[in-house]
């Protein structure tokens, strides 16, 4: 068994995002940002749920030194995300409370394992108990499908990413679950990659909306003194015309938007033979029953907003341990 300990980081981890690839970007362990996230979400879960006030039905019934324990258990299979939660929820509410984690993020467990035993003053684990499950039964439900995902592709090449399309202020929270299940974070936002969408071309006015022209002024800008500079360029495509018009101006990704799998196939033939440095990125209609077929075209990059958008709450209930 694990004790309060195991939430301890290692120094070199401290400061929480490690760089690979930077067509891969930020990859989120759980770290000072990611627990500062949760710590925010907490304190709102505390106010949604205490008002200011107290649990006045725990209040009201059980003595204010009654003692007990209790399991976390999943009542479903799934892969476990948030466990370093339990101790910043337990601190943001000042339980009288240890926890024993008995599992580990990444852990793939099946129906009935017990995740933790919370163990002392039974007012204060009642009045945690919602908050707690709340949070982790959504880290793992993202997890659980992610890791769904990345079997769905095993041994094709290609790597499942998630997107911006998270819940608001769950941002790293939701990006640290993803990387639980084994699959890999997107850009964490707006401000650390060029990403160009057709809407950016449409409204370049009188610079015009063709894509290679596009790349080619966001690599300029991007080399002047107002702006990072080191930022990786994608561009979003959604004709076979446009991949190989763009090809040429050497963007780092391209995106292949709503392409069929033969479609995605000529795509990585035609990138193959004009600019093989070019990461391809299938987007759009992917889902647990296509990923395979998409993974099978030889693209190296898919992104999936459902990771995030879509994963349902793993179903997590309390055990009360016997006296």
């Amino acid at each position: 068994m694990a004790s309060d300990h195991s939430f301890s980081l290692p120094p070199s981890e401290a400061n929480a995002i490690i760089m690979r690839d930077p067509r891969e970007f930020q990859q989120f362990q759980w770290n000072n940002l990611v627990d500062e996230d949760c710590r925010t979400i907490v304190q709102l879960a505390i106010a949604e749920d205490l008002g200011g006030q107290q649990d006045w039905t725990t209040v009201s019934l059980v003595p204010v030194d009654r003692e007990g324990a209790a399991n976390v258990v999943t009542r479903e299979a799934g892969v476990v995300a948030g466990m370093p939660a339990v101790a910043t929820v337990i601190e943001e509410m000042s339980a009288r409370l240890t926890a024993e984690i008995e599992v580990a993020d990444g852990d793939r467990v099946e129906a009935g394992t017990t995740l933790l035993c919370l163990q002392g003053n039974v007012r204060d684990l009642l009045t945690l108990e919602r908050t707690l499950l709340n949070l982790l039964s959504r880290l793992m439900g993202i997890a659980t499908l992610s890791g769904k995902y990345v079997a769905e592709v095993e041994a094709t090449g290609a790597q499942v990413f998630d997107t911006r399309k998270t819940t608001p202020g769950w941002r790293r929270l939701e990006k640290y679950a993803v990387q639980c299940g084994g699959a890999t974070n997107h850009r964490m936002g707006l401000f650390d990659a060029v990403l160009i969408k057709d809407n950016h071309l449409a409204q370049r006015g009188t610079l015009g909306s063709d894509a290679a022209g596009a790349v080619r002024d966001a690599r300029k800008f991007l080399r002047s003194e107002q702006s990072p500079g080191a930022l990786v360029v994608q561009i979003e495509v959604d004709t076979l015309e446009q991949l190989s018009s763009v090809l040429p101006a050497g963007p780092d990704i391209v995106l292949l938007d709503n392409m069929s799998p033969a479609s995605l196939r000529e795509a990585v033939k035609m990138r193959n033979e004009a600019a093989p440095g070019v990461e391809l990125e299938a987007s759009g209609g992917v889902n647990l029953q296509t990923v395979r077929e998409i993974a099978e075209t030889g693209v190296e990059r898919i992104s999936v907003g459902a990771l995030t958008h879509s994963a349902g709450c793993l179903d997590i209930g309390l055990d009360w341990l016997s006296d």
